[in-house]
């Protein structure tokens, strides 16, 4: 009976790229390896029936738009990072494949520390690692693999081992740690080799899914475009140059010494989970009203100024605040290399739904602590947002029209307590009794939990205090 062959099910029956352009063809240029590796991924991925269990991590280069093309879970990871990442995930969903697809620029070099340390742990998860030698994707620049004497963008009379060192060999470097139990290096140049890649994969995604450890394949390729070679020139390339400097051999194929130490699973019931994060258990009679989460407005606040301000701490104590009354939140900091005296701010989401990036670029609501961050961050607010303007430190006014303004002298009311730091509590005590939409008394439970110092408690409650007290006194609301 003749056999039909099809795309493999693991790929998506059409390829939706970048400006909604759907193919049947992927992107790669002609001669490009990633192609032949991603149809023998995807092959292995049905027939083991694995893919509604399979996570992809691509990071930067050629080999991140694997996400194009496999109808699979796909992560992209900063360059580098994709071992790291493929750690947490795998550590956290064991039951999953995970495999971490990388190019030589970016495993072989700033990864190359990454990488390393995830085989010398003995993770758990699938490497596929492919050599061609060049910075593919980003103009054809030298990469750690590229071989002595071979011109690129940045060696353009061809590397040499006097400046620039020998090429890095992979393989043999895994090879030589205790954890990985499997490693081996492979080429995509004849049908031969193909075949070859072929088995290399699927034994790699094999030893993933009984348990047995790290596994680590090699993949020379042919990159024609970057190489400025034709298709068949690349391929006969691979042969005669790469395989003499990178030879094709199964470093390693080992049965694991110890049983894998899977991570545990243990379910928690809700007053230890509690007690793990150092919040407080919410008693019955104070429990949140359900009509009070359904008709909460999401918050996208961005809270700027200079480090020192408490800046981050202000935006730690409100997300614990919100926390208590059962609401999602997301806190995320950025801080310039300066800590006391830089540049800081940070993002805090509070809504009643999941939140799903934790960074906001258009917030509802801004301080300003200072005058950098409100020349800063002024145009980004949403319409009809609001900005509270520290007026203690901030000299002009916010020129925009088509957004509420509180201009309170924070740091002047802290200062009348004793401690200019405490201007962030001042800061919280005005925007929840302004905007009423948590009553500012739930701080006086939140800061005792999110405060480092615990020297600091009392006063920075009489600052919420202040803050509240300002408010009635000197706004509408």
């Amino acid at each position: 009976m003749a056999q039909i062959l099809t795309k493999p099910a693991s790929f998506y029956k059409r390829f939706e790229r970048k400006g909604s352009i759907q193919n049947e063809t992927t992107h790669y240029c002609p001669g490009c390896g990633h192609g032949i590796l991603h149809k023998l991924i995807a092959e292995a991925l049905d027939d083991f029936k694995i893919a509604d269990r399979t996570i992809f991590i691509s990071p930067v280069g050629c080999s991140v738009f694997a996400y194009y093309y496999f109808d699979v879970g796909n992560v992209q990871a900063a360059h580098g990072r994709a071992p790291a990442v493929a750690t947490g995930i795998k550590r956290a969903n064991p039951h999953s494949i995970v495999i971490s697809y990388q190019g030589d620029g970016d495993l072989a070099a700033i990864g190359g520390d990454e990488i390393i340390q995830a085989a010398n742990r003995g993770e758990n998860i699938t490497v596929f690692f492919v050599n061609n030698a060049i910075y593919g994707m980003t103009g054809g620049q030298m990469a750690p693999t590229t071989l002595v004497g071979q011109k690129t963008a940045t060696s353009p009379r061809g590397r040499t081992v006097a400046n620039e060192g020998y090429p890095i060999r992979m393989a043999e470097i895994i090879g030589t740690l205790s954890s990985p139990v499997y490693v081996e290096r492979v080429a995509l140049c004849d049908f031969k080799h193909i075949n070859r890649t072929r088995k290399a994969v699927r034994k790699a995604l094999q030893n993933q899914i009984g348990n047995k450890g790290f596994s680590f394949v090699e993949v020379l390729s042919a990159c024609p475009t970057g190489w400025k070679m034709t298709p068949v020139s690349a391929q006969k390339w691979i042969k005669e140059k790469m395989v003499s400097y990178f030879p094709l051999e199964r470093f390693k194929d080992l049965e694991p010494a110890t049983e894998p130490d899977l991570p545990r699973t243990k379910e928690y019931a809700d007053e230890e989970v509690l007690e793990i994060l150092g919040l407080k258990s919410t008693d019955a009679s104070e429990e949140v009203s359900r009509e009070f989460l359904e008709k909460f407005p999401r918050q996208e606040l961005k809270i700027a100024g200079f480090g020192g301000q408490g800046v981050l701490s202000a935006g730690v104590m409100l997300a614990t605040c919100a926390m208590n009354e059962n609401l999602h939140v997301s806190w995320i900091p950025s801080y310039g290399p300066e800590m006391r005296g830089g540049t800081a701010n940070c993002s805090v989401i509070i809504s009643n739904q999941r939140i799903g990036s934790p960074l906001t670029t258009n917030p509802n609501v801004l301080v300003a602590m200072n005058g950098p961050s409100l020349d800063v961050f002024e145009e980004s607010v949403q319409k009809n947002g609001l900005i509270i303007v520290n007026s203690s430190i901030v000299n002009r006014k916010v020129k925009r029209e088509d957004v509420r303004v509180l201009y309170i002298p924070l740091t002047e009311i802290a200062a009348n307590l004793g401690l200019t730091a405490a201007a962030n509590s001042v800061l919280l005590g005005a925007y929840l009794k302004y905007t009423n939409l948590i009553d500012y008394k739930k701080l006086f439970d939140a800061i005792p939990q999110a405060l480092k110092k615990k020297n600091l408690i009392e006063i920075n409650l009489k600052a919420v205090e202040e803050g509240a007290k300002w408010v009635m006194e000197n706004s509408e609301g």
